[in-house]
Parts: structure tokens; sequence; C-alpha cells
């Protein structure tokens, strides 16, 4: 059966759809809104593998070149990998959704959502997000959505909600949000140094929408929803997490003391591994998935020790894990022109994260071409991040950027961009590369930072300098504290991380999660 339900955005009716296409799906949706016509589908494997112990979600976002009456430029005339614009938009996807499954629940999950139709002036991004929610809400997989993606941008002073390309192209601010009826969980956005108040109203105007969008995917939900597989309930095995504290909590506080990451890293490893050696008897049972469970148990207890020391020094000390209060920076050195050879170079370092900026100038012949549903678009300025294994202390295989370096690439391109002089006054190509050297924390950030300095050893007449910050922040019930250049350990510990970049006067760029 057929079901579907509408409202009107700039006059075009907004409507999600199901029932016609793709039903041996989980569960499917269509999003049509004027020519701009997008398909999700959600499906989870019916049972988990066995000793999986993580949720194995997979979001992908494709666009058709068929989308806008196009043939593909490529020698096979087909789509081939995913773009960089498709892995941005996966990546922005999966973090508002990921968030809202059981925590026991570990079977397979894939959704997919494509681009069957565009008019070439309004992007597919944001409606990804609500079009994959929607596909979740009428599916059999347990989710506790909705959320609904929306595009604020604000042109001559006034907020506009999905703004066109054409729109954007005189906006001063552009922001992607996500949430749910009750807040904002997601927010990826670049302006033109604008005032933190702007930026919270410009929250507050896209949250209004969400929640109405919201809404929308619940009446659907109503009519159309297929029962949700069971999940059992999460049982705390309350004994066993007494006795994983009773041991170690004293030594896990001990251990966490060290400013210097690896020594700390080095005595929280030999406390976890004296505590598994002291409950060894007691996990050794004759059945083997019993045992197998109940090492599982510990190791997770034995992880969330470690988080509520963390947690508990900050709220009761006002200490952090590496010894700053909540408000300190980490040490700033910063080299310039370090490479000879090269057009502008510079080595920031804050902490233990440490970015290696890299500028070349090139002709307007070399900018990159950009050819997709949307049309064709060159770009002059452009940034590369790259994350090597060793910059973490660690051996695995590298087979070239991935998702999460695209992303990082992308936030440090959109941060530096506002400042870029106009071809008309610079008339080059700007290729600006970072390579993190070592990290702990905050690499996007240094990214800007290394490559608004190595901008400006090279001669680049950038409007004004540009920094960057990752903040965090923790949670304890009616508590909440505010930390400033969070370090890798807190960003895995906390309840929120967004990383913030601008000038003197205001934000170009604002990213939450």
């Amino acid at each position: 059966m057929v079901h579907a339900e509408s409202m009107h955005f700039k006059d075009e009716e907004y409507i999600l759809e199901t029932g016609k296409w793709a039903k041996q799906a989980g569960g499917a949706v269509t999003l049509k809104w004027g020519d701009l016509v997008l398909l999700a589908t959600a499906t989870a494997a019916p049972e988990a593998k066995e000793g999986m112990d993580f949720f194995p979600l997979t979001v992908e976002y494709r666009e058709k070149f068929y989308a806008s009456g196009q043939i593909p430029g490529s020698f096979f005339k087909r789509e081939g990998r995913p773009t960089e614009k498709e892995i941005l938009v996966s990546r922005v996807t999966d973090r508002p959704l990921r968030p809202l499954f059981p925590k026991n629940f570990f079977n397979e999950v894939q959704i997919f959502v494509t681009l069957l139709s565009s008019d070439g002036n309004q992007s597919g991004d944001v409606h990804a997000i609500t079009a994959a929610s929607a596909a979740l809400m009428i599916s059999n997989i347990p989710f506790a959505g909705p959320v609904a993606g929306v595009r604020v941008g604000r042109i001559n002073g006034e907020f506009v909600l999905f703004p066109s390309n054409e729109e954007l192209e005189f906006a001063d601010l552009s922001l992607a949000l996500a949430g749910t009826e009750d807040a904002v969980t997601m927010i990826e956005g670049h302006a033109d140094e604008v005032s933190e108040e702007d930026m919270l109203d410009a929250i507050r105007f896209g949250h209004d929408h969400i929640k109405s969008i919201c809404k929308l995917q619940k009446d659907l939900a109503a009519k159309a929803a297929k029962p949700k597989m069971e999940v059992p309930p999460y049982k705390e095995n309350e004994e066993l997490k007494k006795k994983i504290w009773d041991i170690g909590l004293e030594k896990m506080r001990e251990a966490n003391t060290s400013g210097d990451k690896k020594t700390r890293q080095a005595n929280i490893d030999k406390v976890k591994e004296e505590i598994l050696e002291a409950l060894a008897p007691e996990l050794e049972k004759e059945d083997e998935k019993e045992a197998a469970k109940l090492q599982k148990e510990a190791k997770e207890f034995v992880d969330l020790l470690e988080v509520e020391v963390v947690r508990d020094q900050i709220f009761n000390e006002g200490k952090r894990a590496d010894g700053r209060t909540l408000e300190e920076i980490r040490p700033i050195e910063i080299e310039v022109g370090v490479l000879p050879g090269v057009h502008g170079s510079c080595v920031f370092t804050r902490g233990e994260t440490q970015s290696l900026g890299v500028v070349t100038l090139g002709s307007t012949e070399e900018a990159q071409k950009i050819d997709d549903v949307e049309g064709e678009s060159m770009r002059y300025f452009f940034l590369h991040y790259n994350f090597l294994p060793f910059s973490v202390g660690e051996v695995r295989r590298y087979g070239g950027p991935g998702r999460r370096e695209i992303g990082h690439g992308n936030l440090a391109e959109k941060s530096l961009e506002a400042v870029v002089p106009p071809q008309e006054k610079f008339p080059y190509s700007i290729r600006v590369v970072s390579e993190i050297l070592e990290s702990n924390g905050s690499s996007s950030m240094a990214t800007v930072c290394s490559g608004s300095l190595a901008m400006m050893d090279a001669g680049v007449p950038i409007r004004k300098q540009v920094a960057g910050i990752a903040m965090g922040l923790i949670t304890k019930g009616d508590q909440y504290a505010i930390l400033t250049d969070i370090a890798g350990l807190e960003d895995h510990f906390g309840d929120m991380d967004f990383k913030v970049a601008g000038t003197d006067i205001g934000i170009t760029v604002f990213s939450w999660t």
C-alpha cells in the first residue's frame, strides 16, 4: 500500500512517500521536492554475527548523472568511485543517525541514499539525512528517531531555508543542521566572519523547521511502519562492575596523572592488564559462550573505568588528564619557511598535535575541475589533508585518503576559503596540503593554523589570519564542563566535540556533533 505525507517549502510540495519502490528493502522512502527526487533504503541483517562487539552501520550517498540529464565523462561512461561530495554527504548523514540505535544492537545495517532527479540548483545533501531517517522510521530496524536535515543560508541579513546554489553565491553563512524534535545534534557549515549571536540565531531558525519535518516522518510512520525487530534489553552486570571498580579505581586514578600521552597510555594499559589478570579465575567458565560474554563485559567495564576516572577528575578537581585547567590551551610552537624548495610552508605544533602545512601556487589552468550533477565548476583554492598511521605511533594498512581525511580536509578548506583573495586580485590556483606529523586531538584545526601561516609564507594576500580550535563538553547529571582545546582522550570520552575556526572578528567554520 502506498502512503505519503507532505508539506510545503518555497511554494513546492515536499513529499515523503513509501510503498511504491524498493519494497523488498527493510524500509524505502522517496523524498520529492520539485524536480528533486531521492530514494533512501534501510535494511538490516536478521541476526548479528557471532562475536560482534560493535555496531556495523554503513551509510552511502550516491548521485547519478542521469539525474540532471548528463552522461558521465569517464572512459567507461558510468559512475565510478564515490566523489568527494558523495563521501562528505555520506559522513554528514551518518553522524546524526548512528547514536540513535540501541546500545546492544549489533545487526549489520546498510543505508543507501540515491539522488535520482535534480534541478541542478538544489543540492540533495541535507535532504539525504531526512530521507534516510524516514526509511529507518518505517523499517523493522530499531531506531530512536526521527531526525531531519535542513540547510540555512543568510542573504542580505535574512535567513533562508534550503537556499539554492544560486542563492548561496550571495550568502555570508551556510549551515547544514540535523536534529530531533528536542535538540540539534549535528552542525556543519561555513561563514564569512559571522558573530556568535548570528550563528546561534541561524541554529534556532533551522531547528524550528527540523521539528516540522520530524513530525512529517512521524505521521508517515504512524501509517506505514513495520513492526520493529526485538532487541534484548541491555542489562548491566552490576556485580562484575563493582569488582572491577574495587580492584582498579585507585590504580586507574594514579595512572591517569601523567601529562605525557605515551606514558599515561602505557600506565593505563598496565592497570587494565592487572585488573583482567586479577579477574581471570572468575572469567573462566565451562561454557565457552558464557566465558566469552563475561570477558567481553569485563573489557568494556575496564574501559568504562578509565572514562569515569577522566570525567570525575574534570568535575571534582577542575583538571584534565594532562594536568591542564579547563580553559588552558596546550603549548604552541610555530616554525615558518621550513621547506626551502616549496612556495610556502609552516609547521604548527599544539601540544602533541603537529601539522606541516605546504602551499603550492599554480596558474589558473591548474584549477580543479568539478563535474557533477549540478554542473561543471572550477576550484582555484583547495586543501588536502593526510593522516598517516605513524602520527599516532601505529602500524596499520594505509590505502590512501579515507572518509575521515576527506572530511577533515574539507572542514579546514572551508575555514580558510573566506579569506582567500578573489581571482581578479590574485589570479592563481592555490593548493594547501596538511601533513599530520603527530596527533593527539584537533588535527583538523591545527591544519587551519598551519594552512593560514603557510599561505602567508607563500605571499598569498589573504584578507586576515585564521585560527581553529576544538572545544568539548562533558556532562554529568545537571553538571557540565566546557573544555578548551580538547586532546584525543577528551574527544573520545566527552559528550560533544565541536570545532570552530575564524578570524579576530568572527566565525568562518563551525562543526558540531
